[in-house]
């Protein structure tokens, strides 16, 4: 078992009161209103709504200019992680820790971050003594009546990396987009339907091999941990 490393450090609970642009936001903790480093750039206007409580992590850097990073918020009773950058390195410790299984993908497992195929450049590649993947990961924020969504917004350079997997599964690899909800309890994964250049790309995807799968997780304050596979509906 891989140590756990997903936890966050020094949390501070506030409430959220605006996000002038989609970088930063303004927060009150206590009786103080600060601005704060928004860790998702995505609209996620659904989550951030004037009055939410969230979670901010203080920085340890002196220097920087914002001193919070804003993790995680509560929509309605559900405890949301809205970090960007937190879905692979939950995919690639839930994958050390044998949480997430590849079908055929035994014993030790080389797995590389950022490995360039074709035109594109792909969250992971993963080796085993049997078989090669290259693995996409999507950290999933969009939440409708208990069902997880993505994308949120177009995504061209999601539609392009989907391509490519398709290509690459051609080419003799398996090939993975993986979707991390980052919060807990959906019934279900399913691309949004607003987005049907999306849901085309996927459709092909799966219809020429390539494995779409989805993982739900524990969320904390400060942690968040994949739990457990859940449907794919396309």
């Amino acid at each position: 078992m891989k140590e756990d490393s997903m936890k966050y450090k020094n949390i501070v609970k506030a409430t959220f009161i605006e996000r002038p642009n989609r970088f930063i936001a303004n927060c009150k903790i206590g009786d103080t209103v600060e601005t704060v480093h928004v860790k998702n750039t995505g609209r996620c206007r659904e989550l951030l709504k004037k009055g939410a409580v969230v979670y901010l992590e203080k920085s340890d850097n002196p220097n920087r200019k914002t001193k919070y990073d804003l993790i995680s918020v509560y929509k309605k009773d559900i405890l949301f992680n809205m970090d960007s950058q937190i879905p692979n390195k939950v995919f690639k410790e839930a994958l050390e820790n044998k949480i997430i299984n590849l079908e055929g993908f035994e014993g030790e497992l080389f797995i590389k971050s950022e490995s360039t195929y074709g035109n594109s450049r792909f969250d992971f590649y993963v080796e085993s003594k049997e078989h090669k993947a290259y693995i996409e990961i999507k950290g999933v924020t969009l939440e409708e009546e208990g069902i997880a969504m993505f994308p949120d917004a177009p995504t061209l350079r999601g539609i392009k990396h989907i391509n490519e997997l398709v290509k690459a599964h051609k080419d003799g690899y398996e090939a993975y987009i993986i979707f991390i909800i980052q919060f807990k309890g959906a019934k279900y994964f399913t691309p949004n339907p607003v987005h049907d250049d999306f849901i085309n790309a996927l459709k092909k995807a799966r219809e020429n091999g390539v494995n779409i799968l989805a993982f739900d997780c524990d969320i904390t304050k400060n942690e968040i941990k994949a739990s457990k596979k859940i449907d794919v509906k396309i």
